[in-house]
Protein backbone atom coordinates (compact mmCIF):
# COMPACT_ATOMS: atom_id res chain seq x y z
CA UNK A 1 0.00 0.00 0.00
CA UNK A 2 1.10 3.74 -0.75
CA UNK A 3 -0.15 6.27 1.01
CA UNK A 4 0.12 9.48 -0.82
CA UNK A 5 -0.70 12.94 1.77
CA UNK A 6 -1.05 16.48 0.38
CA UNK A 7 1.45 15.88 -2.25
CA UNK A 8 3.10 18.70 -4.55
CA UNK A 9 5.58 19.72 -6.94
CA UNK A 10 7.05 22.56 -9.20
CA UNK A 11 9.57 23.52 -10.75
CA UNK A 12 10.33 27.31 -10.58
CA UNK A 13 7.14 28.92 -11.46
CA UNK A 14 5.36 26.02 -13.17
CA UNK A 15 3.08 23.67 -10.70
CA UNK A 16 2.60 20.59 -12.27
CA UNK A 17 0.25 18.94 -9.54
CA UNK A 18 -0.75 19.96 -5.70
CA UNK A 19 -2.68 18.71 -3.05
CA UNK A 20 -2.84 14.90 -3.87
CA UNK A 21 -4.24 12.43 -1.68
CA UNK A 22 -4.46 9.33 -2.50
CA UNK A 23 -4.14 6.15 -1.55
CA UNK A 24 -3.06 3.13 -3.51
CA UNK A 25 -4.01 -0.78 -2.01
CA UNK A 26 -2.90 -4.50 -2.83
CA UNK A 27 -5.32 -6.08 -5.55
CA UNK A 28 -5.18 -3.05 -7.61
CA UNK A 29 -3.13 -1.75 -10.80
CA UNK A 30 -3.17 1.78 -11.38
CA UNK A 31 -2.56 3.19 -14.88
CA UNK A 32 -1.00 6.79 -14.96
CA UNK A 33 -2.23 9.04 -17.73
CA UNK A 34 -1.49 12.46 -19.13
CA UNK A 35 -0.39 14.67 -21.69
CA UNK A 36 3.24 14.79 -22.16
CA UNK A 37 4.42 17.05 -20.11
CA UNK A 38 2.30 16.69 -17.60
CA UNK A 39 4.24 14.95 -14.79
CA UNK A 40 3.97 11.07 -15.12
CA UNK A 41 7.10 10.10 -14.70
CA UNK A 42 7.73 12.88 -11.95
CA UNK A 43 4.96 11.13 -10.33
CA UNK A 44 6.85 7.54 -10.42
CA UNK A 45 10.30 9.17 -9.23
CA UNK A 46 8.55 10.99 -6.18
CA UNK A 47 6.62 7.45 -5.40
CA UNK A 48 10.63 5.66 -5.53
CA UNK A 49 12.05 8.29 -3.63
CA UNK A 50 14.29 9.46 -6.48
CA UNK A 51 13.06 12.72 -6.33
CA UNK A 52 11.33 15.26 -3.10
CA UNK A 53 8.02 16.52 -3.29
CA UNK A 54 8.14 20.29 -2.93
CA UNK A 55 5.66 19.58 -0.21
CA UNK A 56 3.58 16.36 1.13
CA UNK A 57 4.80 13.01 1.54
CA UNK A 58 4.59 9.67 0.36
CA UNK A 59 4.89 6.58 2.68
CA UNK A 60 4.63 2.39 2.10
CA UNK A 61 2.65 0.01 4.70
CA UNK A 62 4.55 -0.76 7.48
CA UNK A 63 7.37 -3.63 6.38
CA UNK A 64 6.24 -3.53 2.63
CA UNK A 65 8.84 -3.47 -0.12
CA UNK A 66 9.21 -1.15 -3.07
CA UNK A 67 10.50 -2.06 -6.55
CA UNK A 68 11.03 -0.25 -9.66
CA UNK A 69 11.50 -0.65 -12.67
CA UNK A 70 15.34 0.63 -13.61
CA UNK A 71 15.70 3.00 -16.42
CA UNK A 72 19.47 2.53 -15.79
CA UNK A 73 21.02 -0.11 -18.80
CA UNK A 74 24.23 0.26 -17.69
CA UNK A 75 24.17 -0.08 -14.05
CA UNK A 76 24.28 -4.04 -14.11
CA UNK A 77 26.84 -4.87 -16.76
CA UNK A 78 29.59 -6.79 -14.82
CA UNK A 79 26.83 -8.56 -13.08
CA UNK A 80 25.66 -12.00 -14.76
CA UNK A 81 22.12 -11.90 -16.01
CA UNK A 82 20.61 -14.32 -13.12
CA UNK A 83 22.34 -12.06 -10.53
CA UNK A 84 21.02 -8.95 -12.01
CA UNK A 85 17.39 -10.45 -11.45
CA UNK A 86 17.93 -11.42 -7.50
CA UNK A 87 19.54 -8.00 -6.94
CA UNK A 88 15.93 -6.98 -7.33
CA UNK A 89 14.81 -8.45 -4.08
CA UNK A 90 17.56 -5.87 -1.78
CA UNK A 91 16.51 -7.42 1.64
CA UNK A 92 17.25 -11.30 0.17
CA UNK A 93 20.33 -10.23 -1.80
CA UNK A 94 22.22 -8.58 1.24
CA UNK A 95 21.64 -11.62 3.41
CA UNK A 96 22.82 -13.86 0.17
CA UNK A 97 26.01 -11.62 0.31
CA UNK A 98 26.40 -11.98 4.14
CA UNK A 99 25.94 -15.23 3.85
CA UNK A 100 28.77 -15.74 1.73
CA UNK A 101 31.41 -13.18 3.28
CA UNK A 102 31.10 -15.20 6.79
CA UNK A 103 31.10 -18.53 5.32
CA UNK A 104 34.50 -17.60 3.15
CA UNK A 105 36.30 -16.44 6.18
CA UNK A 106 38.98 -18.68 7.41
CA UNK A 107 38.65 -17.81 11.49
CA UNK A 108 34.66 -18.60 11.18
CA UNK A 109 33.31 -17.92 15.25
CA UNK A 110 31.27 -18.94 17.16
CA UNK A 111 29.66 -15.47 16.87
CA UNK A 112 29.45 -15.95 13.23
CA UNK A 113 28.24 -18.66 13.58
CA UNK A 114 25.13 -17.56 15.43
CA UNK A 115 24.65 -14.29 13.07
CA UNK A 116 24.76 -17.32 10.21
CA UNK A 117 22.06 -19.19 11.93
CA UNK A 118 19.98 -16.29 11.71
CA UNK A 119 20.84 -15.59 8.37
CA UNK A 120 19.81 -18.87 7.67
CA UNK A 121 15.89 -18.59 9.03
CA UNK A 122 15.67 -15.53 7.16
CA UNK A 123 16.95 -16.90 3.87
CA UNK A 124 14.47 -19.66 4.51
CA UNK A 125 11.71 -17.65 5.50
CA UNK A 126 12.27 -15.93 2.39
CA UNK A 127 12.29 -18.35 0.25
CA UNK A 128 15.90 -18.10 -0.93
CA UNK A 129 16.33 -21.43 -1.72
CA UNK A 130 13.89 -21.23 -4.60
CA UNK A 131 15.40 -17.78 -5.28
CA UNK A 132 17.67 -18.85 -8.84
CA UNK A 133 15.28 -21.03 -10.19
CA UNK A 134 12.28 -18.42 -9.17
CA UNK A 135 14.59 -15.65 -10.77
CA UNK A 136 14.99 -18.18 -14.15
CA UNK A 137 11.45 -18.62 -14.24
CA UNK A 138 10.28 -14.87 -15.00
CA UNK A 139 13.56 -14.89 -17.59
CA UNK A 140 12.30 -17.59 -19.40
CA UNK A 141 8.79 -15.84 -19.36
CA UNK A 142 9.62 -12.43 -20.56
CA UNK A 143 12.22 -14.41 -23.72
CA UNK A 144 15.51 -14.71 -22.08
CA UNK A 145 16.75 -18.71 -23.14
CA UNK A 146 18.43 -20.74 -20.41
CA UNK A 147 22.12 -20.17 -22.47
CA UNK A 148 21.96 -16.31 -21.65
CA UNK A 149 21.42 -16.27 -17.88
CA UNK A 150 25.04 -16.76 -17.05
CA UNK A 151 26.25 -14.12 -19.52
CA UNK A 152 27.19 -10.56 -18.16
CA UNK A 153 24.76 -8.02 -18.89
CA UNK A 154 27.07 -6.16 -20.49
CA UNK A 155 26.98 -8.75 -23.50
CA UNK A 156 23.60 -8.63 -24.10
CA UNK A 157 21.67 -6.41 -26.29
CA UNK A 158 19.55 -3.28 -25.55
CA UNK A 159 15.75 -5.38 -25.90
CA UNK A 160 17.04 -8.12 -23.95
CA UNK A 161 18.55 -5.57 -21.19
CA UNK A 162 15.13 -4.05 -20.99
CA UNK A 163 13.80 -7.95 -20.16
CA UNK A 164 15.81 -8.80 -17.84
CA UNK A 165 15.45 -5.67 -15.86
CA UNK A 166 11.90 -5.73 -16.14
CA UNK A 167 12.70 -9.50 -14.53
CA UNK A 168 14.57 -7.44 -11.84
CA UNK A 169 11.88 -5.41 -10.57
CA UNK A 170 9.27 -8.43 -10.68
CA UNK A 171 11.27 -10.91 -8.53
CA UNK A 172 10.32 -11.54 -5.14
CA UNK A 173 7.20 -10.40 -5.90
CA UNK A 174 7.35 -6.80 -3.78
CA UNK A 175 4.32 -5.58 -1.87
CA UNK A 176 4.73 -2.25 -4.52
CA UNK A 177 5.47 -2.16 -7.75
CA UNK A 178 6.14 0.65 -10.06
CA UNK A 179 6.69 0.41 -14.16
CA UNK A 180 7.49 3.18 -16.39
CA UNK A 181 6.62 2.18 -19.68
CA UNK A 182 7.33 -1.77 -19.40
CA UNK A 183 6.60 -2.98 -22.62
CA UNK A 184 8.66 -0.87 -24.67
CA UNK A 185 10.67 -2.60 -27.07
CA UNK A 186 8.99 -6.35 -26.24
CA UNK A 187 7.29 -8.45 -28.58
CA UNK A 188 3.59 -8.99 -28.37
CA UNK A 189 4.14 -12.46 -27.05
CA UNK A 190 5.77 -11.20 -23.85
CA UNK A 191 3.20 -8.49 -23.39
CA UNK A 192 0.42 -11.03 -23.21
CA UNK A 193 3.10 -12.79 -20.72
CA UNK A 194 3.56 -9.62 -18.94
CA UNK A 195 -0.63 -8.73 -19.13
CA UNK A 196 -1.13 -12.28 -17.44
CA UNK A 197 1.37 -12.14 -14.76
CA UNK A 198 0.21 -8.79 -13.68
CA UNK A 199 -3.50 -9.51 -14.10
CA UNK A 200 -2.64 -12.25 -11.44
CA UNK A 201 -0.67 -9.76 -8.96
CA UNK A 202 -2.25 -9.37 -5.53
CA UNK A 203 -0.14 -6.83 -4.72
CA UNK A 204 -0.16 -2.66 -5.56
CA UNK A 205 1.17 -1.91 -8.81
CA UNK A 206 1.67 1.44 -10.34
CA UNK A 207 2.13 1.62 -14.59
CA UNK A 208 2.73 4.16 -16.91
CA UNK A 209 2.40 2.99 -20.42
CA UNK A 210 1.15 3.88 -24.20
CA UNK A 211 0.09 0.65 -24.63
CA UNK A 212 -3.63 1.64 -24.49
CA UNK A 213 -4.52 -2.65 -24.67
CA UNK A 214 -2.22 -3.31 -21.85
CA UNK A 215 -3.33 -0.55 -19.97
CA UNK A 216 -6.88 -2.27 -20.13
CA UNK A 217 -5.46 -5.69 -19.75
CA UNK A 218 -4.15 -5.11 -16.57
CA UNK A 219 -5.60 -1.23 -14.87
CA UNK A 220 -8.71 -1.47 -12.36
CA UNK A 221 -8.12 1.99 -12.14
CA UNK A 222 -7.10 5.25 -14.15
CA UNK A 223 -5.23 8.29 -12.60
CA UNK A 224 -5.36 11.29 -14.84
CA UNK A 225 -2.94 13.81 -14.34
CA UNK A 226 -4.42 17.15 -16.11
CA UNK A 227 -5.49 20.64 -15.18
CA UNK A 228 -2.44 20.70 -12.87
CA UNK A 229 -4.41 17.94 -10.57
CA UNK A 230 -4.47 14.33 -10.30
CA UNK A 231 -7.69 12.54 -10.16
CA UNK A 232 -8.28 9.11 -9.61
CA UNK A 233 -10.95 6.93 -11.76
CA UNK A 234 -12.50 3.41 -11.37
CA UNK A 235 -11.90 1.96 -14.60
CA UNK A 236 -9.55 1.11 -16.99
CA UNK A 237 -7.63 3.05 -20.36
CA UNK A 238 -11.02 2.85 -22.46
CA UNK A 239 -13.50 3.89 -19.95
CA UNK A 240 -11.97 6.79 -18.83
CA UNK A 241 -11.16 7.52 -22.96
CA UNK A 242 -15.13 7.20 -24.06
CA UNK A 243 -15.97 8.99 -20.89
CA UNK A 244 -14.37 11.91 -21.43
CA UNK A 245 -15.29 12.04 -25.03
CA UNK A 246 -19.10 11.56 -23.77
CA UNK A 247 -18.32 14.51 -21.80
CA UNK A 248 -16.92 17.02 -24.21
CA UNK A 249 -20.38 15.94 -26.61
CA UNK A 250 -22.08 16.92 -23.96
CA UNK A 251 -20.40 20.16 -23.39
CA UNK A 252 -21.06 21.33 -26.69
CA UNK A 253 -24.01 20.35 -26.64
CA UNK A 254 -25.57 23.58 -24.75
CA UNK A 255 -28.71 23.32 -24.93
CA UNK A 256 -29.17 19.73 -23.68
CA UNK A 257 -30.80 19.41 -20.40
CA UNK A 258 -28.85 18.19 -17.13
CA UNK A 259 -31.05 15.35 -16.70
CA UNK A 260 -30.89 14.44 -20.48
CA UNK A 261 -26.99 14.42 -19.89
CA UNK A 262 -27.39 12.41 -16.57
CA UNK A 263 -29.39 9.47 -18.47
CA UNK A 264 -26.72 9.54 -21.40
CA UNK A 265 -23.80 8.68 -18.82
CA UNK A 266 -25.39 6.44 -16.55
CA UNK A 267 -26.85 4.59 -19.72
CA UNK A 268 -23.01 4.83 -20.92
CA UNK A 269 -21.68 3.40 -17.62
CA UNK A 270 -24.61 0.97 -17.82
CA UNK A 271 -23.07 -0.65 -20.83
CA UNK A 272 -19.38 -0.10 -19.96
CA UNK A 273 -20.41 -2.38 -16.79
CA UNK A 274 -22.16 -4.74 -18.67
CA UNK A 275 -18.75 -5.36 -20.97
CA UNK A 276 -16.32 -5.29 -18.66
CA UNK A 277 -18.09 -8.30 -16.76
CA UNK A 278 -17.75 -10.66 -20.35
CA UNK A 279 -13.85 -10.12 -20.02
CA UNK A 280 -11.43 -12.07 -18.99
CA UNK A 281 -8.97 -9.68 -18.13
CA UNK A 282 -8.20 -8.22 -14.45
CA UNK A 283 -10.97 -5.58 -14.61
CA UNK A 284 -13.62 -8.21 -14.96
CA UNK A 285 -12.88 -9.51 -11.35
CA UNK A 286 -12.78 -5.64 -9.71
CA UNK A 287 -16.34 -3.65 -9.19
CA UNK A 288 -14.24 -0.71 -10.43
CA UNK A 289 -17.63 1.64 -11.10
CA UNK A 290 -19.29 1.00 -7.65
CA UNK A 291 -17.74 4.35 -6.24
CA UNK A 292 -17.85 6.17 -9.52
CA UNK A 293 -19.47 9.76 -9.43
CA UNK A 294 -20.32 10.65 -12.70
CA UNK A 295 -20.68 14.11 -11.50
CA UNK A 296 -16.69 13.51 -11.92
CA UNK A 297 -16.58 13.20 -15.45
CA UNK A 298 -15.58 15.82 -17.67
CA UNK A 299 -13.74 16.29 -21.04
CA UNK A 300 -10.27 15.91 -20.64
CA UNK A 301 -8.03 19.35 -21.73
CA UNK A 302 -5.71 16.95 -24.48
CA UNK A 303 -5.15 17.71 -27.73
CA UNK A 304 -5.54 15.31 -30.31
CA UNK A 305 -3.64 16.16 -33.49
CA UNK A 306 -5.60 15.88 -36.60
CA UNK A 307 -4.91 12.84 -38.83
CA UNK A 308 -6.69 12.96 -42.20
CA UNK A 309 -6.05 10.77 -45.08
CA UNK A 310 -7.82 11.10 -47.98
CA UNK A 311 -7.08 8.47 -51.24
CA UNK A 312 -7.17 11.37 -54.40
CA UNK A 313 -8.40 8.19 -56.34
CA UNK A 314 -9.50 4.50 -55.59
CA UNK A 315 -7.54 1.67 -56.12
CA UNK A 316 -7.75 -0.20 -58.89
CA UNK A 317 -8.31 -4.49 -59.19
CA UNK A 318 -4.75 -4.44 -59.08
CA UNK A 319 -3.05 -3.33 -55.91
CA UNK A 320 0.23 -5.25 -55.16
CA UNK A 321 1.08 -8.54 -56.22
CA UNK A 322 4.51 -10.43 -54.18
CA UNK A 323 5.41 -13.35 -55.95
CA UNK A 324 8.58 -15.72 -54.52
CA UNK A 325 9.94 -12.83 -52.15
CA UNK A 326 12.95 -13.93 -50.06
CA UNK A 327 15.37 -12.16 -48.06
CA UNK A 328 17.94 -13.20 -45.62
CA UNK A 329 20.18 -10.45 -43.67
CA UNK A 330 23.80 -11.16 -41.58
CA UNK A 331 23.41 -14.73 -42.91
CA UNK A 332 20.13 -15.65 -41.20
CA UNK A 333 16.49 -16.34 -43.21
CA UNK A 334 14.18 -13.55 -42.82
CA UNK A 335 11.55 -15.07 -45.08
CA UNK A 336 10.92 -16.79 -48.09
CA UNK A 337 8.00 -17.74 -50.60
CA UNK A 338 6.35 -15.05 -49.90
CA UNK A 339 3.70 -15.27 -52.38
CA UNK A 340 0.18 -13.31 -51.78
CA UNK A 341 -1.88 -10.52 -54.22
CA UNK A 342 -3.25 -7.47 -51.96
CA UNK A 343 -7.22 -7.09 -52.33
CA UNK A 344 -9.61 -4.13 -52.16
CA UNK A 345 -9.94 -2.91 -48.76
CA UNK A 346 -7.63 -5.04 -46.77
CA UNK A 347 -5.55 -3.23 -43.96
CA UNK A 348 -3.08 -6.12 -44.01
CA UNK A 349 -1.09 -6.30 -40.60
CA UNK A 350 2.39 -8.25 -40.59
CA UNK A 351 4.13 -10.57 -38.47
CA UNK A 352 7.20 -12.03 -37.64
CA UNK A 353 9.19 -13.58 -34.47
CA UNK A 354 12.02 -11.20 -35.97
CA UNK A 355 11.25 -7.44 -36.15
CA UNK A 356 13.55 -7.30 -39.31
CA UNK A 357 11.51 -9.34 -41.14
CA UNK A 358 8.38 -6.55 -41.45
CA UNK A 359 11.22 -3.77 -41.79
CA UNK A 360 13.18 -5.40 -44.56
CA UNK A 361 9.94 -6.60 -46.34
CA UNK A 362 8.49 -2.78 -46.32
CA UNK A 363 11.89 -1.84 -47.83
CA UNK A 364 11.63 -3.80 -50.63
CA UNK A 365 8.50 -3.13 -52.01
CA UNK A 366 8.85 0.62 -51.46
CA UNK A 367 12.60 0.05 -53.85
CA UNK A 368 14.60 0.87 -50.92
CA UNK A 369 15.98 -2.72 -50.19
CA UNK A 370 16.84 -5.69 -52.87
CA UNK A 371 15.11 -8.71 -52.30
CA UNK A 372 17.86 -12.20 -52.49
CA UNK A 373 14.98 -13.88 -54.56
CA UNK A 374 11.04 -13.09 -56.03
CA UNK A 375 9.08 -10.04 -57.35
CA UNK A 376 6.50 -7.53 -56.55
CA UNK A 377 4.52 -5.49 -58.95
CA UNK A 378 2.29 -2.39 -57.77
CA UNK A 379 -0.98 -1.80 -59.99
CA UNK A 380 -1.03 1.50 -61.82
CA UNK A 381 -3.87 3.22 -59.72
CA UNK A 382 -1.78 2.87 -56.47
CA UNK A 383 -0.06 6.25 -54.76
CA UNK A 384 1.87 4.89 -51.68
CA UNK A 385 2.82 6.89 -48.63
CA UNK A 386 5.45 5.13 -46.76
CA UNK A 387 6.37 5.14 -42.97
CA UNK A 388 9.78 3.98 -42.53
CA UNK A 389 10.96 2.55 -39.08
CA UNK A 390 13.87 4.50 -39.00
CA UNK A 391 13.41 8.27 -40.00
CA UNK A 392 16.71 9.47 -39.15
CA UNK A 393 17.93 10.34 -42.34
CA UNK A 394 15.06 12.78 -42.90
CA UNK A 395 15.62 14.77 -39.99
CA UNK A 396 19.63 15.75 -40.18
CA UNK A 397 19.43 18.96 -41.58
CA UNK A 398 19.17 22.68 -40.17
CA UNK A 399 16.29 23.74 -42.08
CA UNK A 400 12.98 24.91 -39.97
CA UNK A 401 10.10 22.97 -40.03
CA UNK A 402 8.09 24.43 -43.08
CA UNK A 403 11.32 24.54 -45.15
CA UNK A 404 11.32 20.95 -43.95
CA UNK A 405 7.66 20.71 -45.22
CA UNK A 406 8.03 21.97 -48.14
CA UNK A 407 10.48 19.71 -49.60
CA UNK A 408 7.20 17.17 -50.05
CA UNK A 409 4.97 19.19 -51.37
CA UNK A 410 4.53 20.58 -54.84
CA UNK A 411 2.85 23.73 -52.85
CA UNK A 412 5.38 25.68 -51.32
CA UNK A 413 2.96 28.34 -49.54
CA UNK A 414 3.57 29.32 -46.17
CA UNK A 415 -0.29 28.98 -45.48
CA UNK A 416 -0.68 25.41 -47.11
CA UNK A 417 2.32 24.25 -45.39
CA UNK A 418 1.58 25.23 -41.85
CA UNK A 419 -1.87 23.77 -42.33
CA UNK A 420 -0.36 20.37 -42.51
CA UNK A 421 2.11 21.49 -39.33
CA UNK A 422 -1.21 22.63 -37.42
CA UNK A 423 -2.92 19.69 -37.65
CA UNK A 424 -0.02 18.04 -36.04
CA UNK A 425 -0.04 20.55 -33.35
CA UNK A 426 3.21 22.81 -34.59
CA UNK A 427 2.08 26.61 -33.69
CA UNK A 428 3.86 29.78 -32.92
CA UNK A 429 7.66 29.44 -32.03
CA UNK A 430 7.36 25.60 -32.35
CA UNK A 431 7.44 25.97 -36.70
CA UNK A 432 10.55 27.87 -36.64
CA UNK A 433 12.01 24.48 -35.05
CA UNK A 434 15.21 22.80 -36.44
CA UNK A 435 14.05 19.23 -37.63
CA UNK A 436 17.92 18.23 -36.01
CA UNK A 437 16.66 19.03 -32.52
CA UNK A 438 12.94 17.49 -33.03
CA UNK A 439 11.73 14.86 -30.18
CA UNK A 440 10.96 11.55 -31.31
CA UNK A 441 7.38 12.08 -31.02
CA UNK A 442 7.68 15.25 -32.98
CA UNK A 443 9.48 13.54 -35.96
CA UNK A 444 7.14 10.97 -36.04
CA UNK A 445 3.99 14.01 -36.44
CA UNK A 446 6.43 15.34 -39.26
CA UNK A 447 6.48 12.43 -40.86
CA UNK A 448 2.72 11.72 -40.45
CA UNK A 449 2.29 15.37 -41.80
CA UNK A 450 4.61 14.35 -45.41
CA UNK A 451 2.48 11.24 -45.72
CA UNK A 452 -0.98 13.21 -45.56
CA UNK A 453 0.04 15.47 -48.35
CA UNK A 454 0.37 12.88 -50.71
CA UNK A 455 -3.14 11.92 -50.66
CA UNK A 456 -2.17 7.96 -51.13
CA UNK A 457 -4.66 5.68 -51.57
CA UNK A 458 -2.20 3.18 -50.06
CA UNK A 459 -0.62 3.31 -46.68
CA UNK A 460 2.66 1.58 -45.77
CA UNK A 461 3.82 2.07 -41.78
CA UNK A 462 6.69 -0.11 -40.45
CA UNK A 463 5.12 0.57 -36.54
CA UNK A 464 3.63 3.77 -36.63
CA UNK A 465 3.24 4.38 -32.99
CA UNK A 466 6.72 4.36 -32.28
CA UNK A 467 7.51 7.17 -29.67
CA UNK A 468 4.10 8.84 -30.05
CA UNK A 469 2.01 9.34 -27.29
CA UNK A 470 -1.46 7.94 -26.18
CA UNK A 471 -3.51 10.92 -27.91
CA UNK A 472 -1.50 10.78 -31.21
CA UNK A 473 -2.34 7.12 -31.07
CA UNK A 474 -5.58 7.06 -30.33
CA UNK A 475 -5.95 9.85 -33.43
CA UNK A 476 -3.85 7.63 -35.85
CA UNK A 477 -6.08 4.57 -34.40
CA UNK A 478 -9.66 6.29 -35.24
CA UNK A 479 -8.32 7.40 -38.46
CA UNK A 480 -6.97 3.94 -40.14
CA UNK A 481 -10.26 2.61 -38.87
CA UNK A 482 -12.27 4.71 -41.27
CA UNK A 483 -9.68 4.54 -44.05
CA UNK A 484 -11.36 4.20 -47.00
CA UNK A 485 -8.07 3.15 -49.15
CA UNK A 486 -5.02 0.13 -48.36
CA UNK A 487 -3.13 -0.42 -45.36
CA UNK A 488 -0.26 -2.55 -44.94
CA UNK A 489 1.41 -2.32 -41.23
CA UNK A 490 3.20 -3.53 -38.76
CA UNK A 491 2.78 -2.80 -35.54
CA UNK A 492 3.77 -3.73 -31.60
CA UNK A 493 -0.01 -2.20 -30.51
CA UNK A 494 -1.86 -4.88 -29.84
CA UNK A 495 -5.15 -2.76 -29.68
CA UNK A 496 -3.68 -0.84 -32.86
CA UNK A 497 -3.58 -4.34 -34.79
CA UNK A 498 -6.97 -5.72 -33.57
CA UNK A 499 -9.04 -2.67 -34.52
CA UNK A 500 -7.25 -1.73 -38.03
CA UNK A 501 -6.13 -4.79 -39.53
CA UNK A 502 -8.93 -7.29 -41.51
CA UNK A 503 -5.91 -9.88 -42.49
CA UNK A 504 -2.87 -11.04 -40.95
CA UNK A 505 0.06 -11.99 -42.97
CA UNK A 506 3.13 -13.74 -40.83
CA UNK A 507 6.50 -13.90 -42.69
CA UNK A 508 8.54 -16.85 -41.48
CA UNK A 509 11.97 -18.14 -42.71
CA UNK A 510 9.38 -21.71 -43.89
CA UNK A 511 6.84 -19.41 -45.85
CA UNK A 512 3.79 -17.51 -44.96
CA UNK A 513 0.38 -17.65 -43.07
CA UNK A 514 -2.22 -15.93 -43.83
CA UNK A 515 -5.11 -15.48 -42.95
CA UNK A 516 -8.16 -13.26 -43.40
CA UNK A 517 -8.94 -12.73 -39.83
CA UNK A 518 -8.89 -10.85 -36.56
CA UNK A 519 -6.13 -10.85 -34.69
CA UNK A 520 -7.28 -11.73 -31.43
CA UNK A 521 -8.50 -14.74 -33.29
CA UNK A 522 -5.12 -15.26 -34.89
CA UNK A 523 -2.89 -15.66 -32.03
CA UNK A 524 -5.56 -18.33 -30.35
CA UNK A 525 -6.39 -20.44 -33.34
CA UNK A 526 -4.22 -24.02 -32.32
CA UNK A 527 -3.98 -24.68 -36.53
CA UNK A 528 -2.37 -21.29 -36.60
CA UNK A 529 0.12 -21.77 -33.40
CA UNK A 530 1.20 -25.22 -35.26
CA UNK A 531 1.76 -23.74 -38.69
CA UNK A 532 3.85 -21.52 -36.96
CA UNK A 533 5.72 -24.03 -34.78
CA UNK A 534 6.39 -25.38 -38.39
CA UNK A 535 7.46 -22.97 -40.29
CA UNK A 536 9.74 -21.17 -37.78
CA UNK A 537 11.80 -24.65 -37.09
CA UNK A 538 12.07 -25.31 -41.13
Amino acid sequence: MITVSNLGIQFGKRVLFQDVNIKFTPGNCYGIIGANGAGKSTLMRILSGALDPTHGSVTLGAGERLSVLSQDHFEFDECTVIETVMRGHTVLWDIMQEKDALYAKPDFSDEDGIRAAVLEERFAELDGWNAESDAAELLSGLGIKEDRHYMLMKDLGGKEKVRVLLAKALFGHPDNLLLDEPTNDLDLETVSWLENYLANFENTVLVVSHDRHFLDAVCTHTLDIDYGKIQLFAGNYSFWYESSQLALRQQQQQNKKAEEKRKELQEFIRRFSANVAKSKQTTSRKKMLEKLNIEEIKPSSRRYPGIIFTPQREVGNKILEVKGLEKSIEGTLLFRDVNFSVEKGDKIVFLSRDPRAMTAFFEIINGNLKADAGTYEWGQTITSAYLPLDNTAFFNTDMNLIEWLSQFSDDNSELYLKGFLGKMLFSGDELLKKASVLSGGEKMRCMIARMMMRDANTLVLDSPTNHLDLESIQAFNNMLTAYKGVVLFASHDHEFIQTVANRVIELTPGGIIDKMIEYDDYITDERVMAARERLYNI
